[in-house]
């Protein structure tokens, strides 16, 4: 395997930025972000607005107002994420900074729908949980669908096609430290430190910040037959999936 980068990088600055974008994701593609697509197309207006909470370089951002043929309306608390998200050059996007938890320049109900992709591994405790959802439903309008694309702790341990979450054997609980290995797309390895937010523990936030959940769906690959990319879905075995899919999808309604 090839050797990993010495100790743990951040997303903070241009080149956590860059590293970030550089991640490879084969994983997120194949059982994550296109099922993400596949509830906000089931629960959305056509040609909406998208809103992505912690929208980072913008490739899913692009990729989702391409295929689900909707207005994005991005935001991160990375400026340097906001400017790799606009070089995307996504037709109809708009970027903000969040700061001190909001995005000021959006006014209420602005979005149709939202999605937050791999944000809550970033949050230490569950007020920064409930200030992000109350952020989302704050942009939301009334009825509006939220889809949430998580690390499930319980595969602590397993390498999967493009990332490792938390060690064999340990059990993890809502909050606590968990380091993820993710996968490069040059083929190393790097480490960062997250947090673990096991599903149940999402549903009982969201309800707290005025959501009702509707589902939460662990996929599978194959159940991506027809719905990830098939070039992709069938570049490998895909085995450790397999065997316990590693992503949660959470939908859920604002209130």
């Amino acid at each position: 395997m090839p050797q990993e980068p010495a100790g743990e990088r951040a997303w903070a600055g241009r080149e956590g930025a860059r590293a970030f974008a550089a991640v490879d994701a084969a994983t997120d593609w194949l059982v994550g972000y296109p099922f993400v697509f596949r509830a906000l197309a089931e629960n959305s207006p056509a040609g909406g607005a998208l809103l992505d909470f912690g929208c980072g370089p913008g490739r899913v951002a692009d990729r989702a107002a391409r295929r689900l043929g909707m207005r994005i309306i991005g935001v991160d608390t990375s400026p340097e994420m906001l400017v790799l998200a606009r070089q995307q050059n996504t037709p109809g996007a708009e970027y903000h900074l969040v700061t001190g938890g909001r995005a000021d320049e959006l006014p209420d109900a602005c979005a149709d729908a939202a999605m937050c992709n791999h944000v809550l591994a970033s949050l230490p405790d569950e007020q920064a949980v409930l200030g992000v959802f109350g952020e989302i439903h704050r942009l939301l309008r009334p009825g509006a669908p939220l889809v949430l694309l998580t690390t499930d702790p319980a595969g602590s341990g397993i390498e999967y096609a493009s990332l490792r979450v938390g060690e064999p054997g340990v059990t993890y609980h809502p909050g606590q430290p968990m380091t993820v290995r993710l996968r490069r797309t040059d083929g190393t390895w790097q480490t960062m430190p997250n947090h673990a937010w096991p599903p149940a523990a999402i549903s009982g936030l969201l309800e707290r910040a005025g959501f009702t959940t509707t589902a939460q769906h662990h996929p599978t690959p194959d159940e991506a037959e027809g719905v990830a990319d098939p070039e992709h879905a069938h570049s490998r075995d895909w085995a450790a999936e397999r065997r316990l899919p590693p992503l949660v999808v959470t939908v859920a309604t604002r209130a």
